[in-house]
């Protein structure tokens, strides 16, 4: 298809601008309709005169239509009935000359410079113009004609027919009714290349999403001659001929076929190292569809070199280029063997960088191809050394369909890491470059299975590498990373709870219930807490340490009636009482605090971890560092570990604090602490 001009004037937008421009088109409208009017004039008869009129006029009439600015003038002055007028009267002609040539040669290219606004498809049509083309197509040379200005007439003739059918499906059909696609077939092997590549952009143009028009295409015996010219070393016609052979095999798998049996393989191949941009575009598209086919297609395509020059493309500055070859290899790593040979031969890393495009096609073909090659155990040690988890988790994909293939191939990742996978990874983790240890590392902490976790990070070093990253990177996406990893293991399916990890308390609980809180019934021991009397009794109080040794040891209280009780509130006894007696208590955000360091100070484990919770309820980015205090201070260990499962949570709002750093490597010991304890909790079914 011919390429639109852009001729258009920079408008002068000032009032003696619009004056001058108002004048302009005036004096052009005025000479266009007197040239169209002369048009008209022409008699049947087409005397010598008149041919010489009709070229003089048509030679401005030609210069006009390449304007964008001027063809809708043209269109309404009538300058459309007045070509199709004048062809047809030269079609009627026995003798035709250099002249009348001349002539149909200036009409039918005004006629295709019409042609590219769509809005104009029809009105040329419905006008009787296509019958016109296509007799223009099957006319053979008169004598006297130059070679030169038959091919110039043949090849605007089926330019024409490109930009009219050019995405209107009902033209597309009326060329094929009209009889245009038999001599557009027979013009592939016109002697002048010119003509070659205007016949094939015009199949190419017709052949697109119209079924009917590719059979009769093929049935033409199209292809034989359309496989020669892909062998072609001019650019114009190689790419005409993938670009028709593309539209041909497109839906179609029986056309697939056909052009595979005609050995058109090979040279799409080829082309796929062309010096022409477009081509290496079209052919990389072709590819993909002939992968397509079945098993032994990809093999053979693999087999015959497109995998080195498709992945070559993945980095090219051209996006259509890279679109077009992610769709190639997406569809050859459907093939187990072509998994491998598009690893080996470096395909992984481009791939992965190409998440990160703004384009939405080209991600979804990229993360496409890495799904595929990511069946492969062998490639997966391959994707993580090439930061592969961290471009997948960390890429934006707007598409649903992306997302769903990302998210799946981060669950085939995470299947394949077991058995010798793993033994790659841990080698990996072991003895590779420090940055790819850390990388491993990393992405264990999301994939693995918590069954490995203590092979991976305690025996083998992995947690280590974690905190050191967290600690000593100086990049703050490293840390954000390690952070992030850490809190994954402590998160995903630990199969113990935060507060299972506490140590428990080994004594037997004793519980009397409810009734008998603070009753005199039975009670053979009074504490006095703020001046109050609390009735209890020693069987209940056993469960605490230290109530036992109170009445058991050598202390004073062991056969007091009356004990007093310091630096407790009420309130904050009763409920301590009130666990001691039921086993449970409701516990308030604003008592928890007081509770904690009750049951510390008595030893109540149960008590404590309840406080514990609430009080895990409340910690946030202003007061993470208190609770951690207060976890230190109080021995609450599942407060404790739940503020380190916070700060790894919420690195991106507590790094920016001038704390955090110090803070962080003060309680490394604690955190190490945290993740062995976990790591090596044996985990036990509900």
């Amino acid at each position: 298809m011919e390429r639109k001009q852009n001729l258009k004037r920079k408008f002068d937008f000032t009032e003696e601008g619009v004056v001058r421009e108002n004048s302009r088109r005036l004096t052009l409208a005025n000479d266009i309709a007197r040239r169209i009017d002369l048009l008209n004039s022409v008699s049947s008869s087409l005397s010598d005169p008149d041919i010489g009129a009709a070229q003089n006029d048509l030679c401005f009439l030609s210069g006009y239509a390449k304007d964008e600015d001027i063809v809708d003038l043209m269109v309404v002055s009538g300058v459309v009935p007045a070509l199709v007028k004048v062809l047809h009267m030269l079609s009627n002609v026995g003798d035709f000359d250099a002249d009348t040539y001349d002539v149909e040669k200036d009409c039918v290219s005004i006629l295709g410079h019409l042609a590219v606004k769509p809005d104009h498809q029809q009105l040329i049509v419905d006008a009787g113009a296509l019958p016109c083309l296509v007799e223009l197509l099957m006319r053979p040379k008169a004598p006297g004609v130059s070679q030169a200005l038959f091919s110039s007439l043949l090849g605007r003739a089926a330019d024409a027919i490109t930009n009219l059918a050019h995405e209107n499906i009902n033209i597309k059909t009326l060329v094929r009714l009209e009889g245009g696609i038999p001599p557009l077939v027979d013009l592939l092997e016109f002697n002048d290349t010119k003509v070659q590549r205007a016949a094939a952009g015009a199949l190419r143009t017709l052949a697109f999403q119209n079924a009917e028009n590719k059979d009769q295409i093929v049935e033409c015996d199209a292809l034989p001659t359309l496989v020669l010219m892909l062998g072609s070393e001019d650019p114009a016609i190689h790419y005409e001929a993938v670009g028709v052979i593309g539209n041909l095999v497109h839906s179609s798998p029986e056309i697939k076929r056909e052009v595979l049996l005609a050995e058109a393989l090979q040279p799409v191949i080829c082309l796929l190292s062309s010096p022409c941009l477009e081509t290496q575009r079209e052919a990389a598209l072709l590819i993909g569809q002939f992968a397509t086919t079945d098993s032994d297609c990809k093999i053979h395509i693999a087999q015959r070199g497109a995998i080195i020059p498709l992945i070559k493309m993945l980095k090219s500055p051209d996006l259509q280029l890279r679109e077009m070859s992610t769709f190639a290899l997406g569809r050859l790593a459907q093939d187990s063997h072509n998994q491998a040979g598009i690893a080996y031969n470096g395909g992984i890393e481009p791939l992965l960088n190409l998440l990160v495009t703004n384009n939405p096609s080209v991600q979804h073909n990229a993360a496409f191809a890495l799904y595929a090659l990511a069946d492969n155990e062998d490639n997966v040690p391959l994707i993580i050394k090439a930061d592969g988890l961290q471009k997948l988790q960390d890429g934006h994909f707007s598409v649903l369909p992306t997302q769903e293939c990302v998210a799946r191939m981060l669950k085939r990742l995470e299947e394949k890491m077991q058995g010798r996978v793993l033994k790659q990874m841990l080698y990996l983790m072991r003895s590779g470059e420090k940055g790819v240890q850390k990388r491993v590392a990393l992405a264990l902490a999301h994939l693995c299975s918590s069954n490995d976790r203590k092979t991976i990070f305690i025996d083998n070093n992995g947690l280590e590498l974690l905190l050191d990253l967290l600690l000593e990177s100086t990049t703050k996406k490293q840390k954000r990373e390690a952070s992030a990893a850490l809190h994954t293991m402590a998160t995903k399916g630990i199969g113990a709870s935060i507060v299972n990890l506490a140590p428990t308390s080994p004594t037997a609980q004793v519980y009397l219930g409810e009734q008998y809180v603070n009753n005199p019934l039975l009670s053979d021991v009074t504490f006095i807490v703020e001046g109050k009397l609390f009735y209890a009794h020693r069987v209940c109080l056993v469960s605490s340490i230290i109530f036992r040794a109170m009445f058991d040891g050598g202390y004073r209280e062991k056969e007091a009636k009356d004990i007093e009780i310091p630096n407790i509130k009420w309130n904050v006894f009763e409920l301590m009482m009130r666990f001691i007696y039921t086993g449970t208590v409701d516990v308030d955000l604003d008592v928890a605090p007081d509770l904690l360091k009750a049951a510390d100070q008595y030893l109540l484990d149960g008590l404590k971890r309840i406080c514990e919770s609430v009080i895990s309820e409340d910690i946030s980015v202003e007061n993470v560092s208190l609770m951690y205090v207060m976890s230190d201070t109080y021995n609450a260990t599942s407060l404790k570990y739940s503020c380190i499962l916070f700060i790894l949570e919420q690195f991106d709002n507590l790094s920016s604090k001038p704390w955090y750093c110090p803070f962080i490597r003060c309680i490394k010991p604690d955190i190490w602490n945290f993740f062995w304890t976990l790591l090596t909790t044996p985990k036990h079914d509900d």
